[in-house]
C-alpha cells in the first residue's frame, strides 16, 4: 500500500471494524475526518478503545486536486463568501452551511495547522508560500496528529446497508462500520480520480440525483474573430438570455484563446450555458467590452470624438477613450466595420453598428471543453435529502455527504474549496456528537 507523503498512517489494513468511513480523501474528505476527530478530542472520548475514523481513496496519493487547484497555488477560500457566491443562492441549505464555518474561522483553523493566507485581488485567499503542497501537507499533518487512519489505493467497490450499519467493500477487504460519509467529489478533472463512482453509490443507496454538468470550464466558439485575440485578457461582461427567464449579467476578467474564450468571466458564465442545454433549449450570450456604458452611451462617445478628433482612427480612440486592449479595439473596429478609419468617415448607421458591438457582441458558443477542463461539477445528490444541521441523509441513517458530490456549485474564487471546508466540519462535528452520544 502506497502511503500519503505525509500523513503516514498505520500499516494495519483497512479491513476490520470502525466507527467512521469516510470514502474519499480530497478537501471535504479530509475536513471531515479532521473536525470529527477534533470534536472528539475536545470533548473527550468514550471508554475503551477510541473510536477509528478510516480515510479510504483509492488513489496512490491524496489530494491531486487541491495540487493543482489555483495554478498549483490553492485558492484556499476567499475573504468574502456569502450564498450569493453559489448557483444555489436562494437555498436556505447553502446559507445554514456555510454559517457554522465563517471565513473568519477557515482562515483561524488554517493558521492553526500551520498555514498563513494572504489575500489577493478580488477576495481570493492563497497560502502566503504560494504552494498548494502547503495546503495538503498541513491537512494530512492534522490529520495523523490526531489519529486519523489515512488508506490509499483502497478503492471502495460497494456500500451496503447491514443490520446495525454498514458493510464497506473496498480492494482490500470488507469494514463494518455505523457511519459513511462521501466525500468523492464529482466527474471534474478526471485525472485527479473524480470519476462519478459517490454519485452512483448514492443513486445506488436510494438518493435522488439532479443531472449533473462540468461548470467553471472555458468556452469553445465557432468563427475566427477570438483566433488573433489569443492569450489578450481584459476585463468584460457577459449577459446570457433565455427564453422565458431573466437575463443574467456575469463580470469579470476575460481571456480569448485559440478555441474560444476563458478566463474567471467565462468560467462563471458556463454553467448558465450548460444548464440551458440539459433544459432542450439555449442561451444567447452576448459580451460587452464597456461593462458600465450602454450602446447609446456609447454613441454619445463616439459623436464627441468624431468632432473633436476627426482624423482620429476608430480603434485608437477605441483604446483612448474606451480603455480596450489595442488588440481588441482594432478587432473590433475590423469586424464591425469592415476596417479601421478615421471617426470622420463613419456614418450614423455604421457608427450604430460599432456602438451595438461594443455593448453586446454575439458570442456563438458552441460548446464547453467538459469535464477534462472543468474545475467543478454542478448537479449532485438533491440538497432536498440532506440535513444541513449534519450533512447526513435523510433517507438512510448513518449516511453522509460533503463536498462537490453535493448539488451545490459556487463561482471561481475559492468558493468551492469553502463549501468543502465547510461541509466537512458539519459532518466531522455531527458524527462526533453521535458517536459521543452512543
Amino acid at each position: 500500500m502506497t502511503l500519503p507523503i505525509i500523513a503516514q498512517p498505520s500499516l494495519v489494513a483497512p479491513a476490520g471494524i470502525a466507527e467512521v468511513v469516510i470514502v474519499g480523501g480530497g478537501a471535504a474528505g479530509l475536513a471531515a475526518g479532521i473536525f470529527a476527530a477534533r470534536a472528539l478530542a475536545r470533548k473527550g472520548l468514550p471508554a475503551g478503545t477510541p473510536p477509528r475514523i478510516l480515510i479510504l481513496d483509492g488513489a496512490r496519493s491524496l489530494g491531486a486536486k487541491i495540487l493543482v487547484s489555483g495554478g498549483s497555488r490553492c485558492n484556499v477560500t476567499n475573504a468574502r463568501i456569502d450564498a450569493g457566491d453559489f448557483w444555489r443562492a436562494g437555498s436556505p441549505f447553502v446559507r445554514q452551511v456555510l454559517r457554522a464555518l465563517p471565513v473568519a474561522e477557515t482562515i483561524g483553523f488554517f493558521e492553526e495547522i500551520g498555514v498563513n493566507l494572504k489575500e489577493e485581488p478580488l477576495g481570493k485567499m492563497f497560502p502566503t508560500t504560494n504552494k498548494s503542497r502547503t495546503v495538503l501537507d498541513a491537512l494530512l499533518l492534522e490529520a495523523a496528529r490526531l489519529g486519523v487512519e489515512i488508506h490509499t489505493t483502497s478503492r471502495v467497490n460497494n456500500i451496503e446497508r447491514r443490520e446495525g450499519g454498514w458493510a464497506v467493500a473496498c480492494s482490500t477487504g470488507e469494514i463494518r462500520t455505523t457511519r459513511v460519509v462521501l466525500a468523492t467529489g464529482g466527474l471534474s478533472l478526471p485525472k485527479t480520480g473524480s470519476d462519478g463512482f459517490g454519485l452512483t453509490l448514492a443513486a445506488t443507496l436510494g438518493h435522488t440525483l439532479v443531472p449533473t454538468i462540468p461548470a467553471l470550464e472555458p468556452l469553445i466558439l465557432a468563427g475566427d474573430f477570438h483566433a488573433p485575440l489569443s492569450g489578450v485578457a481584459h476585463d468584460a461582461a457577459i449577459r446570457v438570455t433565455r427564453a422565458g427567464e431573466k437575463p443574467v449579467e456575469v463580470r469579470g476578467s476575460l481571456l480569448w484563446t485559440h478555441f474560444g474564450i476563458s478566463g474567471p468571466l467565462a468560467l462563471n458564465v458556463s454553467r448558465f450555458f450548460r444548464r440551458a442545454r440539459v433544459a432542450g433549449s439555449e442561451a444567447a450570450l452576448t459580451l460587452s467590452f464597456t461593462p458600465d456604458l450602454t450602446a447609446q452611451d456609447v454613441e454619445k462617445r463616439l459623436i464627441a470624438a468624431a468632432r473633436d478628433h476627426p482624423r482620429q482612427q476608430v480603434a485608437t480612440e477605441l483604446s483612448r477613450s474606451f480603455g480596450l486592449v489595442q488588440a481588441v479595439a482594432l478587432r473590433i473596429a475590423t469586424v464591425a466595420l469592415g476596417r479601421d478609419e478615421p471617426l470622420s468617415k463613419i456614418t450614423k448607421e455604421r457608427r450604430g453598428s460599432l456602438s451595438r458591438a461594443l455593448t453586446a457582441f454575439p458570442l456563438a458558443v458552441t460548446d464547453g471543453r467538459g469535464y477534462n477542463f472543468a474545475e467543478v461539477t454542478s448537479g449532485g445528490v438533491s440538497l432536498d435529502e440532506v440535513n444541513p444541521k449534519t450533512m447526513g441523509s435523510r433517507l438512510r441513517p448513518g449516511l453522509y455527504f460533503v463536498g462537490e458530490i453535493l448539488d451545490v456549485d459556487g463561482r471561481i474564487g475559492g468558493f468551492n474549496f469553502q463549501w468543502a471546508w465547510s461541509t466537512g466540519k458539519v459532518a466531522g462535528e455531527a458524527i462526533a456528537r453521535g458517536i459521543l452520544e452512543s
